[in-house]
């Protein structure tokens, strides 16, 4: 039986997940983030460390191994592979900077016009006296598969949507050639397909096969999308984590970055939507977790709250409305806490329905169902308010391991 590994480098640590070729879970590991060290360092230690932790029969039998990586999560490095600084993380804003020249250069909207990234990122790095040393520019994902398979200068076309990588067309468009810039951009794979087989002494140290395959990666969000089980035109998945993430399948791509909306291309299809700063982490302000679990007991989810909020832990949203000066509405709070929670709930729901009306009335497929992932999955009060408002079935999600999703790109990867 042919096996496959997904590793997933997330924002609270990383997951490794092993699957067989009938897509069921064999094992799973995961590895919280000790910030002892630098990023590079990290990563590092916790890619062997979970290749290491991998059940020793079953390395053995690993067909291939794709890995994801934060989106934007970028660094540079020397011709060897050795990183020459530190990495810019995903919500690292310093190239807020470069926006000014990103405009001028880059088509009106694009999503590359966002402080965050990874062009805006590039950009900005190029300015460090440490750049005359670069000489490839890479995503976290395509490092971390370089440690494995040994070929610099790789990329997935959902890891280089932001660095400006025309999706549709298949390659880097005329604007940013013209930027010449003085390093070496990644070439860019399909994600899942095969880059190359494990480096020997890896394969060797680990008992791996000889002939396992490395397969270019993708972003954890796309790899939580694709674990969901979501794969027709119309299906979405919203991730109820720290913050709200919509996801719509549709066979129309839809760009504009004036309501922070980018679409990732999955195959023949397009994965189109956007990231709202409401979500978990605004009610973890105010309720603990097991405080969320009794007063959500206590509400009824069928009637309507009267409450109208905006909840934000701070000014500024990215979508559906794309305002960094957005104020938070949290006002007026009542005294009783079931009817606060009641309102906070309604009005994610809200923000949630609007962003999925937002995307269909930019010509995104009609929304079918909906597939829930992230903590906010396990509330049924709240899945049942969002059913009121979205008016299509809402369900969990078939797997919310990210890991597991990258583990069936690499199944697939090698299958086509």
């Amino acid at each position: 039986m042919d096996l496959f590994l997904g590793i997933d480098f997330g924002t609270s640590g990383a997951r490794a997940t092993v699957i067989n070729d009938e897509a069921c879970i064999q094992s799973q590991m995961k590895y919280p983030w000790e910030i002892s060290a630098g990023w590079v360092d990290i990563w590092q230690t916790t890619l062997f460390t979970l290749l290491a932790s991998i059940p020793e029969q079953l390395r053995r039998k690993i067909k291939a191994i794709a890995i994801n990586g934060t989106s934007s999560t970028v660094l540079l490095v020397d011709a060897a592979g050795k990183p020459i600084d530190a990495p810019l993380l995903y919500n690292d804003p310093r190239g807020s900077v470069m926006l000014e020249q990103l405009k001028s250069i880059a088509p009106e909207n694009h999503t590359v016009v966002s402080a965050t990234s990874s062009l805006a990122k590039l950009l900005w790095m190029s300015q460090l006296p440490s750049f005359s040393k670069a000489r490839y520019f890479l995503h976290q994902a395509d490092w971390l598969a370089f440690l494995l398979h040994g070929h610099l200068g790789i990329s997935d076309y959902h890891n280089a949507l932001k660095l400006g990588y025309d999706v549709e067309n298949l390659k880097y468009p005329q604007w940013l050639e013209n930027l010449q810039i003085p390093i070496q951009l990644p070439e860019v794979l399909p994600p899942g397909k095969p880059i190359g087989e494990l480096r020997p002494e890896i394969a060797a140290n680990f008992g791996f096969s000889d002939d396992c395959l490395v397969c270019a990666g993708t972003t954890d969000s796309i790899a939580a999308f694709l674990a969901s089980g979501a794969k027709s035109p119309g299906e979405a998945v919203t991730s109820l984590g720290s913050t709200l993430v919509l996801k719509l399948l549709s066979r129309t791509r839809i760009e504009d970055t004036r309501y922070g909306i980018y679409s990732h291309r999955l195959g023949d299809l397009w994965l189109t939507g956007g990231a709202s700063n409401t979500g978990g982490a605004v009610l973890r302000q105010y309720f603990t977790d097991p405080e969320l679990e009794s007063l959500s007991g206590e509400i009824d989810a069928t009637t309507a709250s009267p409450l109208d909020y905006y909840p934000l832990l701070k000014a500024g949203d990215r979508f559906p409305i794309n305002d960094p000066n957005l104020p938070p509405r949290l006002e007026p709070r009542p005294d009783n806490s079931v009817e606060f929670l009641h309102g906070l709930l309604e009005s994610i729901a809200r923000i949630e329905a609007r962003g999925y009306e937002l995307l269909q009335q930019m010509g995104a497929d009609q929304l079918k169902r909906v597939y829930t992932a992230g903590g906010g999955a396990a509330n049924n009060t709240w899945t049942t308010i969002r059913g009121r408002y979205l008016k299509v079935p809402v369900v969990s999600s078939v797997n919310t391991e990210a890991a597991y999703g990258t583990a069936l790109l690499a199944m697939r990867g090698v299958s086509e």
